[in-house]
């Protein structure tokens, strides 16, 4: 099993870790200290030694941050984990924070007026640390860059990860290393930049055609780049992480350096540097600067491309959903037929990852099942553990959120499941969260639009009956590497125009806290729309489905459907079948198509 099911949050131990930070604080001369969920590369998931947030608070979730002053400590969340943060923290010494809607910068004028708030460095983004400043200007309220004291009085505190670093195959990738290189550095010097630092490991991992072993779930390693304007890479990664095969790999185009080389040789660039403000960590800011580094402003160059999956990519996405659907198959054929009394949520997550793991391609799960019955279902990141292992009953929903890592592709799908029948009115929220994925997945749009000017169309079933959802309707989606990828999004958040390629998540729900959630979820690819006769001369864009699952159907309340909707379900499931059932033993096939017969 990849997944585990300890109880993670050890909220007991909350109160005393955060006395200890306080005297770190007081001997530092500090008023206060900022604690991020993300380490040295701003990577949504951190490795054991970098989860500071989690072992100082409690709270376990993948986005949030927690500000400590001498008699009061905030911890922000934003809408997924509003209530996974009261259930993790010791509220007797940590005060959960609606963010964004509370800015950190107003926080701090209302909770201190004036002080000295330290901040590792290594660990906050440039954007992040310069709005916070003039956010806090003219307050009293002073930023200074310090050692992190987390890791001061974190005595266990877990080594770094030492993954090995392995090739990536260009017949998976669909473009050899030196050919991106060459491509980026032509747009750098076009930009006149003579080079651009990187710090994001998916970003490195896709530039150079590699992948690592460093985070849970993502094949990142971590390491850090600059990329030349001549197409030459500088890796600054540890030793130990380097074998033979990789410096084949990687050639004489890329060189390579251990990490505590990464300050001198930046001093030692000549500008223009380009710097993500949003991803460079505030201590590359400052090397470059002690060097006398000319700086400029630009996304990291990988980003766009990276988004942007080529048609190997592409196809092999597609066969990684198609392994991945005849497992969920599996899962949901076995669920039906499994006696109820007694199952609990555990036995559901193992049964998943059982059935993926007998494809014998799973390299690892995309990220930590999640499998909530009932109220647990209205936590949209639930994680289950051997202390929340709820049994589920007559009349539950089960939002049943999961995904493989496949070295052909990602995969992220969600259904939600019911035990027995449901009541009238978790079907009518159900049926309003499939319109809106299919509102999403049937959508033809101009190009140049971006996630936020869709967004909408997956909401407005929940809005007609005045319900929503706090959470974005999707995220980017990676090629084996990160489930959660920039800068595409469908969200009201999001202005980056959807491009051809991109690989997106389609995922509404809703959530009733302490009854029941509702989460259905596909992948989804960009591509041109196809031709409409009588349409004006101007460029569309459409989705293409990679997700081929059945949707449960005894949820639906037909009443609410229009014609449209229903023959989309029934083309859907006819899709289905034909794409699954020749991966499925006979049994299995049989259910398939039992459970997709037209609505």
């Amino acid at each position: 099993m990849f997944q585990t099911f300890e109880t993670a949050s050890e909220t007991d131990k909350g109160a005393a870790r955060l006395a200890a930070l306080r005297e770190a604080m007081t001997a530092e001369g500090l008023d206060g200290f900022m604690i991020p969920r993300a380490d040295a590369h701003q990577g949504e998931y951190v490795a054991d030694h970098d989860a500071r947030l989690a072992w100082l608070t409690g709270f376990t979730g993948s986005a949030g941050f927690a500000i400590a002053l001498k008699d009061v400590a905030g911890v922000f969340v934003d809408g997924r984990y509003r209530v996974q943060v009261k259930e993790q923290v010791d509220l007797s010494a940590y005060t959960p924070v609606n963010w964004p809607e509370v800015k950190p910068g107003d926080w701090l004028k209302d909770k201190l007026g004036r002080g000295r708030v330290g901040f590792d460095p290594w660990l906050h983004a440039v954007s992040e640390v310069e709005s916070l400043r003039t956010a806090l200007d003219g307050t009293g309220i002073e930023l200074v860059a310090c050692d992190n004291l987390v890791d001061r009085v974190w005595d266990d505190q877990p080594a770094p990860p030492m993954g090995e670093i392995s090739p990536y195959p260009i017949e998976f990738a669909g473009e050899a290393h030196g050919e991106k290189r060459a491509r980026l550095a032509a747009k750098l010097s076009d930009a006149g930049h003579r080079a651009a630092v990187i710090t994001l490991p998916d970003s490195i991992a896709w530039l150079l055609n590699i992948r690592g072993a460093d985070i849970p779930r993502n094949p990142v390693p971590h390491c850090f780049a600059v990329l030349h304007d001549d197409a030459s890479v500088d890796l600054l990664a540890a030793p130990g992480k380097i074998g033979a095969a990789l410096r084949d790999h990687l050639g004489t185009g890329v060189r390579l350096h251990g990490v505590e080389e990464f300050g001198p040789l930046l001093r030692r660039l000549s500008g223009p540097v380009r710097i993500d403000t949003g991803s460079c960590p505030v201590w590359v800011q400052a090397e470059l600067a002690e060097g006398g580094v000319e700086t400029a402003t630009g996304s990291d160059p990988c980003i766009l491309p990276k988004a942007c999956k080529s048609e190997a990519e592409i196809a092999g996405t597609r066969e990684a959903h198609l392994r991945d659907a005849a497992a969920m198959c599996r899962l949901l054929a076995w669920y039906e037929a499994a006696e109820k009394a007694g199952m609990r949520e555990i036995d559901i997550v193992t049964a998943l990852e059982g059935f993926r793991a007998e494809t014998n391609s799973l390299l690892d799960i995309s990220f930590d099942t999640i499998c909530g019955s009932g109220p647990n279902g209205a936590l949209p990141h639930y994680r289950v553990s051997e202390g929340s292992n709820r049994a589920v009953e007559e009349g539950d929903l089960i939002v049943l959120d999961s995904g493989g890592q496949y070295f052909d592709g990602t995969t992220d799908i969600t259904r939600t499941l019911v035990v027995g029948d449901a009541g009238a009115e978790e079907k009518a929220c159900y049926t309003r969260v499939l319109q809106g994925m299919i509102a999403i997945s049937r959508l033809r749009f101009p190009k140049g639009l971006a996630g936020m000017h869709l967004d909408a169309f997956a909401r407005r079933p929940l809005w007609e009956a005045g319900l929503d959802y706090d959470h974005g309707t999707g995220h980017g989606v990676g090629t084996y590497l990160c489930v959660h990828e920039g800068p595409q999004r469908l969200s009201r958040i999001s202005g980056v125009p959807l491009q051809e390629g991109m690989i997106l998540s389609n995922e509404p729900g809703y959530y009733r806290e302490g009854a029941f959630g509702i989460r259905i979820e596909n992948l989804i690819v960009v591509q041109p729309a196809a031709e409409l006769a009588g349409a004006d001369d101007r460029e569309m864009l459409e989705f293409e489905t990679l997700t081929w699952v059945p949707i449960e159907t005894r949820l639906i309340e037909p009443a609410l459907l229009t014609e449209a909707e229903r023959s989309w379900i029934n083309d859907y499931h006819a899709q289905v079948r034909n794409k699954v059932v020749p991966r499925l033993d006979e049994a299995t096939a049989m259910w398939l198509h039992r459970v997709t017969e037209p609505i």
